[in-house]
């Protein structure tokens, strides 16, 4: 499995700030980051490049999009579509990590030349909405480690700001699925890869989930984490896997 076993050992805790005030269920981004003013391509998709994968689209994923965005959906039916949406989603995500070649012996005594998932990943959540994300991560890889991160608007200044992350104590060592369904100004996870990184998470390590974003959230987000860690081999570092890039 992709995930590996816990023994019991107890995750580092950094608290960044004493902050007042409740995150609400949408986790409402900043108005600002204080990431670099950066131009937007007249076609950021064509811009990107490799590191963003979409889930391949078919008459599944398009009908767990319509029950989504459908208003007169109920609560059942959008908490069902939802977390099949999220386990697919997980799913591209673990198809990225590094694997090896092994053979095994089947019941009936034949070789069989398969592969099994390196040790060493971890889901790291945005609070709250990214919690949601979690057990679709835990379904697919039972002991698999997840660390929290907490992002709200400073009340002055209305910038993203980290009051909270809690981390196994090797994440440096690991590969880095981070979840956050909606990105609506990019703000909160540029934060959240800076947290990551100044942890010494390399920026070629971070896998990033996300269900939906528009191409310029996506672009400007990218671009920002790599001008802010002036990551010269790859224009965008960290990979992203979403269910769909919004036109609108």
């Amino acid at each position: 499995m992709p995930g590996e076993q816990q023994h019991g050992t107890a995750q580092k805790q950094i608290r960044f700030a004493e902050g007042s005030g409740s995150s609400n269920d949408t986790d409402k981004e900043s108005k600002g980051s204080g990431s670099p003013v950066l131009e937007v391509p007249e076609d950021p998709v064509q811009e990107i490049g490799p590191q963003l994968k979409l889930l391949p689209m078919n008459d599944q994923i398009r009908e767990l999009q319509t029950i989504i965005r459908d208003r007169t959906t109920s609560r059942g039916d959008f908490v069902f579509s939802a977390d099949r949406l999220i386990r697919l989603v997980v799913e591209e995500g673990l198809n990225q990590l590094p694997y090896t070649e092994c053979t095994v012996t089947t019941p009936t005594g034949y070789k069989y030349e398969g592969v099994k998932f390196e040790k060493g990943n971890c889901g790291v959540s945005i609070m709250r909405s990214g919690e949601a994300m979690e057990q679709g991560l835990r379904d697919c890889c039972r002991s698999i480690r997840i660390g929290k991160i907490l992002i709200q608007s400073d009340e002055e200044t209305q910038r993203a700001k980290v009051y909270y992350a809690k981390f196994p104590p090797d994440i440096y060592r690991r590969k880095v699925l981070l979840m956050y369904p909606i990105l609506s100004t990019g703000n909160t996870v540029i934060e959240a890869v800076k947290v990551l990184i100044e942890h010494g998470v390399q920026p070629s390590c971070i896998i990033i989930l996300s269900l939906f974003s528009t191409p310029h959230v996506y672009w400007l987000a990218s671009a920002s984490i790599a001008c802010c860690y002036h990551c010269k081999e790859l224009l965008f570092p960290a990979q992203w896997i979403l269910s769909a890039v919004d036109t609108a």
